[in-house]
């Protein structure tokens, strides 16, 4: 197979191929249009670019065969579904570029989206919005659905858009930018404490695949396998992969959370002392 063979969706989606293309498009337009000293810098730009881009590949490339006949490269889709491509897009901090739209929409249509801020902050209450992104893990790994979704292709699309939706929702709760002390998004503890949170159901259901004596996922043996690899192996890999890489983005965002919360402060504390000095 040539490279091209590798980048062609192996199950064509319309609507996936145009939502990767009209978020680019919105971006890229709206970066070019604002203001040459508001325009974030290389490093955001690239941030959400790539993890636009990944979580295209994972969907609409032949990782996508790969993934739907090898447990282990399910899990890795899901992975970055879920995890290292919300990561990468919250971490660029989209808003200001997409604020562009929002301010070129008529009243009415921006009227007619206010339903949608409010199912928007009823997801992000940070109980729903834990419970929602480890609940989707367990309810899309229960062998029944799985195998289900693994069979059937609508049910499949509503999986994988499903993971890739609730983690954009809960990763721009955790790293949402703006400073708690003056608005009213998430104070860092709290974040930190989600983090820890939902860290640990994730291991206990990745530690319970790895050390399963039986087949817990049989559908790949119907359906058979891209590779002649050990059913026990497929599923020890798929285990190891719900298991250690999630904990590892917990810890790598309580380290972020932690680092934002003490730019902060000093931040807090060299105004106090500026004011102080400035004070007859």
């Amino acid at each position: 197979m040539t490279l091209l063979d590798y980048l062609k969706p192996y199950d064509f989606s319309p609507l996936t191929v145009l939502s990767f293309m009209l978020a680019l498009g919105f971006y890229g337009i709206g970066l070019l249009r604002m203001p040459e000293e508001d325009r974030p810098g290389p490093v955001r730009i690239v941030a959400f670019v790539l993890g636009v881009m990944i979580c295209y590949g994972v969907m609409q490339t032949r990782f996508d065969y790969y993934s739907q006949y090898m447990f282990f490269v399910h899990r890795g889709q899901h992975l970055i579904l879920h995890h290292l491509g919300p990561i990468l897009i919250a971490l660029s901090n989209p808003l200001p570029v997409m604020r562009f739209w929002y301010r070129k929409m008529s009243p009415g249509l921006k009227s007619g989206l206010r339903p949608l801020g409010w199912v928007y902050r009823f997801l992000q209450h940070p109980l729903i919005a834990s419970v929602l992104f480890v609940g989707l893990i367990y309810f899309w790994l229960w062998p029944p659905i799985h195998f289900d979704a693994m069979l059937s292709r609508n049910l499949y699309w509503v999986m994988n858009w499903s993971m890739l939706v609730d983690g954009m929702l809960f990763w721009w709760l955790i790293f949402d930018p703006r400073p708690p002390a003056i608005t009213s998004s998430l104070g860092y503890g709290k974040r930190i404490l989600l983090l820890a949170l939902v860290a640990i159901p994730q291991m206990i259901l990745g530690s319970m695949i790895v050390f399963a004596r039986d087949m817990v996922y049989d559908v790949y043996e119907v359906c058979g396998r891209a590779w002649p690899m050990a059913p026990e192996t497929d599923q020890l890999l798929g285990g190891l992969l719900t298991w250690i890489p999630p904990a590892m983005m917990s810890i790598l965002g309580i380290l972020i959370i932690l680092r934002r919360a003490m730019h902060e402060d000093g931040s807090i504390t060299r105004r106090s002392s500026q004011m102080g000095e400035t004070m007859p």
